[in-house]
């Protein structure tokens, strides 16, 4: 069984504070992920006035812009994001939401690009991602089977790498909803590599995913879950990542080889004592 890619999805619940970023990051390493993940946006592409005029109470003020702006990192951040993450020797990337985020992520050195969910019908988007030629993971939530075969053409046909991630937008999600099986379903309909991205609480569904062949592993993380933020009830505290990754782990090397045919060295002092009664028994003849 190969090993997952684990993704730390730190998102906006660093609430525009850099340090919080940090800890995160420090966090996602110290616990075994493999990459961080941010989100991006222009927020005056991907929102329209009249939304952003309404009115949301928050930390930044008392309407949905004051949020939105509060909540976004710039080149400042991001060139601290960039350093502090080679420092540490873990990857970074971002879900870029519009053409101007994407563009603002080509000064640096990513090895990966994300497809959000909500992003994935945007099919102008998708190519000028797969035209960049870096590993994608694409998200499948709130999207019918067309629309994600529409998605898998367009890198197909730029020849750019991707895996699908089978994912529930809502938050946090109901276990009832995950509907795991889809993995397979989706496998075997586009011949590719399928990971999972979790918004659910706890652990469980996390640990049943890894158990359907996923190639990759995003959860939400955050420093308390009882933050501001959208998203925080439905992401891992440092606790609960280190859990994640530990127990993915063994029940990975549990999986073994599937080899049939195959006594374990360790065995067969034990197999010959329980067995000794059994006159007829070779141990060396049966086992060896």
């Amino acid at each position: 069984m190969e090993k997952k890619h684990f993704i730390a999805e730190i998102g906006i619940n660093h609430n525009g504070d850099i340090d919080i970023a940090k800890q995160l990051i420090k966090n996602s390493k110290e616990a075994g992920f493999d990459s961080v993940k941010f989100q991006k946006r222009n927020i005056y592409k991907v929102y329209k006035k009249k939304f952003l005029e309404s009115f949301r109470e928050s930390p930044w003020g008392k309407t949905q812009e004051d949020q939105k702006k509060g909540l976004e990192f710039g080149k400042k951040e991001y060139d601290i994001i960039d350093s502090y993450c080679k420092s540490l020797d873990i990857n970074w990337f971002c879900s870029a939401w519009d053409l101007d985020s994407l563009e603002f992520l080509d000064q640096y050195d990513l090895k990966y690009h994300k497809i959000a969910s909500a992003m994935i019908v945007d099919t102008d988007f998708l190519d000028q991602v797969s035209k960049r030629k870096k590993h994608t993971f694409i998200s499948t939530g709130m999207t019918k089977i067309e629309d994600i075969k529409s998605a898998v053409e367009i890198f197909k046909k730029n020849n750019c790498s991707f895996e699908l991630m089978h994912c529930v937008s809502t938050y946090p999600m109901k276990i009832e909803n995950a509907n795991l099986k889809k993995i397979n379903g989706l496998r075997k309909m586009f011949g590719c590599d399928v990971g999972y991205s979790g918004h659910e609480t706890g652990l469980a569904v996390s640990y049943a995913a890894s158990m359907f062949g996923i190639t990759s592993l995003e959860r939400h993380v955050t420093l308390d879950r009882s933050m501001y933020g959208s998203d925080q009830s439905a992401s891992l505290e440092k606790i609960g990542m280190n859990q994640l990754i530990s127990v993915i782990n063994k029940m990975q090397i549990s999986c073994g080889s599937g080899q049939m045919d195959k006594v374990l060295d360790e065995e067969i002092p034990i197999a010959k004592k329980l067995r000794e009664h059994l006159s007829w028994y070779d141990v060396d003849k049966h086992l060896k």
